[in-house]
């Protein structure tokens, strides 16, 4: 008789647990927006939230402490003109966000380390490109102020925020609408997921399509599709019964699934969130109350089941941690932050561990706050892995680099939010030919109101004589 012998891993006692009541953040009138976006960002300072909002679109951004009742007349971000359709942390500062909306624009914001007294109304710069509604962002893993935003005039546009010009727009690759956007480790690839039915793999520099693959699920339902640490596709889609599917491709050869696999009976579109880090993917379904997580091996049958979290009440919507955002000491993996209808809830995944000590087979380093690449470096065909950094001694967010951000971030004829600065210290950097633009409309002018001034006094001059003349 042989024994079966169970597979050794160290994520297989993963398990989940809510925080405490106080630790919630609550009273918050999430968005009733449909459109399956997570409608949660989060970084390691703050939490964004996309709310309900009378006349536009809003959402709400909380420091990561300010936990319990949140204020009826807590300040929002409010820009857009109609709902927000998604929100994303910009990986390489933890104080800008990018918004899209219903509106066909796309907003960055700078997020102050205090809570404004006033709703945030000004972003730092508008990318207007798109002609209809813009329902996905992505920041470039790698490359500084590059963003992607991908709309429902099925248009994928690459963004250079630092200057608000638009870098990149890959036209007729989609046929129809797409349904998301992922890079690859590096960001020298895009893998996008459409309505007809097809997975992409982009070189977006190229503006080709690397691979392809048609119907990777047979159902009708929207497909989901990401990029693992190997380049391997994961996705999640829907079987022709109505059933959901997960499945891992190699681009490389797209016709044969490495790994297919039937799980429930259920309408919610499964969202993936991956961790490079530890090879696990969690799938959480919008209308679920529940988290899967699956650690992806180079063994069969490729895909292994780990444990589901399960809970009460369905999710609205869904935020992921950034790794370098989570406890060390408490042996923590990943950090979801859980939308009910009015409050959002933490979910903390966790490996028991006997030791204190930091666990360093749990913690590789990770990607850090810092680019590897320039915008243009990047553009010009250069690639870079991500600078990582070691969390032995836990991840200390750095303050406001407000100063770096509006050197990099901002149009040079636009002021930086914050005090007003003395016209000694006004910007060295106006080039010439708009300096001589300047003071030649000046110059215009003086001669006018010259022009004016004289044709003023000649009919003053002719009006005393009439005056005279009449006497």
């Amino acid at each position: 008789m042989s024994r079966r012998v169970v597979r050794q891993s160290k994520f297989r006692h993963v398990f989940g647990q809510p925080v405490k009541a106080d630790q919630m953040y609550e009273d918050i009138r999430v968005s009733k927006v449909t459109w399956d976006s997570s409608f949660c960002a989060v970084n390691p300072k703050f939490v964004a939230i996309i709310v309900e909002s009378g006349g536009g679109g809003a959402f709400i951004v909380l420091p990561l402490a300010k936990t319990g009742r949140v204020d009826k007349n807590h300040p929002l971000v409010t820009g857009h003109t109609a709902p927000v359709l998604d929100i994303d942390w910009c990986p390489h500062n933890d104080n800008v966000i990018a918004s899209a909306s219903e509106d066909t624009t796309v907003m960055v914001w700078q997020i102050p380390d205090y809570v404004p007294v006033r709703s945030i109304t000004e972003p730092v710069v508008t990318l207007e490109g798109h002609s209809k509604r813009v329902g996905i962002i992505s920041w470039h893993p790698t490359a500084r102020n590059v963003l992607l935003s991908a709309g429902c005039d099925n248009l994928v546009i690459l963004w250079n925020v630092g200057t608000g010009e638009m870098l990149l727009a890959l036209e007729d690759m989609h046929t129809d609408l797409i349904y998301n956007v992922g890079w690859n480790r590096n960001g020298s690839l895009l893998v996008t997921t459409c309505k007809d039915k097809k997975v992409r793999v982009i070189d977006p520099r190229k503006q080709q399509i690397v691979a392809e693959r048609f119907a990777p699920h047979e159902g009708l339902r929207p497909v989901r599709a990401i990029f693992t640490r190997e380049g391997h596709i994961f996705t999640t889609g829907f079987t022709r019964m109505s059933q959901r599917e997960l499945g891992l491709w190699d681009p490389k050869n797209f016709e044969d699934p490495i790994a297919l696999q039937e799980m429930d009976t259920s309408n919610g579109v499964l969202l993936p969130f991956y961790d490079p880090d530890s090879s696990i993917v969690y799938l959480c379904g919008k209308g679920d109350s529940s988290i899967r997580y699956f650690e992806i091996t180079d063994e069969a049958p490729y895909v292994h089941y780990l444990n589901t979290y399960s809970s009460k009440e369905p999710q609205r919507g869904m935020g992921f941690m950034p790794k370098r955002g989570l406890d060390v000491s408490k042996c923590e993996i990943a950090r979801f932050f859980k939308l009910h209808e009015r409050k959002c809830e933490p979910i903390v995944m966790t490996v028991p561990r006997k030791s204190d000590l930091f666990q360093d087979d749990l913690y590789p380093d990770t990607p850090g706050p810092e680019p590897a690449l320039e915008a243009d470096e990047w553009l010009s065909g250069k690639d870079a892995e991500p600078i990582l950094i070691s969390l032995r001694d836990g991840y200390v967010p750095v303050k406001n680099r407000e100063l770096k951000v509006v050197k990099k971030n901002i149009l040079d004829n636009k002021p930086p939010p914050g005090p007003r600065r003395s016209h000694s210290t006004c910007e060295p950097d106006l080039s010439q030919p708009a300096l001589e633009e300047v003071l030649e409309e000046i110059r215009a002018l003086k001669e006018m109101v010259q022009a004016q001034e004289k044709r003023i006094s000649d009919l003053e001059n002719k009006l005393c004589q009439f005056a005279n003349g009449t006497d």
